[in-house]
């Protein structure tokens, strides 16, 4: 059985910019066909890799190849085969859907035999059909963003590089954008996507995690989970202030993270440390909604791998 071809690599890459580096060290593979998520906080060097994929920024020491090609020397051999989508795509707003997709095509050389064809397919792959004579500008931003991964994949490329391409739409709008992202996904494209969104980063063949342009971690979303050290207790509330400050240093409390009015606890033992929880809240007259035994999330998992980092 033949190995599966490596579409992107990177080896020991670096990229400063003057005092400043962005990206330090980076080892990365991902696979024909993958879908890659990259994800790390801000200023960990995400956007600046893919732009190096893209062949927009110079390396400055290392090594990259996309499509087997060296981005030191055959950058401009990766540009048929690559669609590279910024998190700000330039889409021109006075012009309609159509006209912007027209656009993209002559941009990319697209040949006018298979350019009708082509962005009727498209359209009615991003759901835009009715819309194609909308002009861009007044279109919602979720219907921006599907409009702007049409014209990415004008010219059929076989790679897809994204970089926060649902960042500030719906989660409606989020969720119809990932579908097309699956079903590009189970069509054979390799795609290689930065996200702040966790629930995206699960979606993901392979997760890979950023941190001061260093890579931190990289593994199948499930075994990055698998990671936690601990297991997860959640308790909701209406004043979760006075419960951390209750709970804190108990014992087999490794961690506590707040989301909304609830507290997810990393402990050694939920089965040992639940009631012994639970006592404590009810000896300092703290109330509570439920208390219960929770699944490891990605955002846990990463906060806490972050948070090891950091500390």
């Amino acid at each position: 059985m033949s190995a599966i071809p490596i579409m992107i690599e990177t080896r020991a890459l670096v990229r400063d910019f003057k005092e400043t580096r962005a990206v330090n060290e980076l080892d990365l593979s991902v696979a024909h066909g993958e879908l890659f998520g990259l994800v790390g906080p801000d200023g960990a060097g995400k956007t600046t890799t893919l732009r190096v994929l893209a062949g927009l920024l110079d390396i400055t020491s290392g090594e990259a190849s996309v499509h087997g090609s060296d981005l030191t020397e055959q950058v401009e051999a990766i540009k048929p085969v690559i669609g590279y989508m910024a998190q700000q795509f330039s889409l021109y707003s006075e012009l309609t859907v159509q006209e912007n997709l027209h656009f993209f095509a002559e941009l990319f050389d697209v040949p006018r035999s298979q350019s009708a064809d082509r962005k009727d397919r498209l359209l009615a792959f991003a759901g835009l059909t009715e819309f194609k004579d909308r002009r861009a500008g007044h279109l919602s931003g979720g219907m921006q963003k599907k409009l702007a991964l049409a014209c990415t994949l004008i010219h059929q490329p076989s790679i897809l590089l994204l970089d926060e391409p649902t960042t500030g739409v719906d989660p409606i709008s989020r969720r119809e954008f990932w579908d097309i992202l699956s079903e590009l996904h189970l069509g054979g494209t390799t795609i290689l996507v930065s996200t702040p969104y966790m629930d995206e980063a699960d979606r993901c063949s392979r997760v890979g995690l950023m941190c001061k342009g260093q890579r931190v971690i990289c593994d199948a979303p499930a075994n990055i989970r698998a990671r936690i050290p601990g297991e997860v207790i959640e308790v909701r509330l209406e004043s979760w202030q006075e419960a951390r400050t209750t709970l804190e240093g108990m014992p087999g409390v490794l961690e506590i993270q707040t989301y909304g009015e609830s507290l997810h606890m990393l402990v050694d033992s939920a089965d040992q440390r639940l009631s012994e929880i639970q006592d404590a809240l009810d000896s300092q007259a703290v109330d509570y909604r439920s208390i219960r035994r929770a699944p490891a999330r990605m955002e846990e998992a990463f906060i806490s791998l972050i948070r090891g980092l950091e500390g």
